[in-house]
């Protein structure tokens, strides 16, 4: 055998043996960008990390928006029951 396929194989034991990285145990959030009262982004985050921005406009975005403004609307009108 010589010194390259030694190495080769060296190296492929090395590699098989590595863990891989354990995935984050922080929660995704979403936070809406706005800019004179309209939302023109959403940040797909996962605690401090940025994973991805979200065109408002699509269906996911809208999803999203759709979500938080139902949550908030409950939040509020709850908030205006107990008062």
């Amino acid at each position: 055998m010589s010194e390259n396929e030694a190495a080769i194989k060296e190296t492929a034991s090395a590699q098989s043996t590595e863990t891989a990285p354990e995935p984050s145990t922080e929660e995704i959030t979403y936070h809406a960008v706005e800019k004179d009262g309209v939302v023109t982004a959403i940040w797909e985050m996962q605690g401090r990390k940025h994973l991805r921005t979200i065109d408002p406009r699509s269906r996911q975005g809208q999803d999203i928006l759709r979500l938080y403004t139902t949550e908030h609307h409950d939040e509020v009108a709850g908030e205006a029951a107990a008062s």
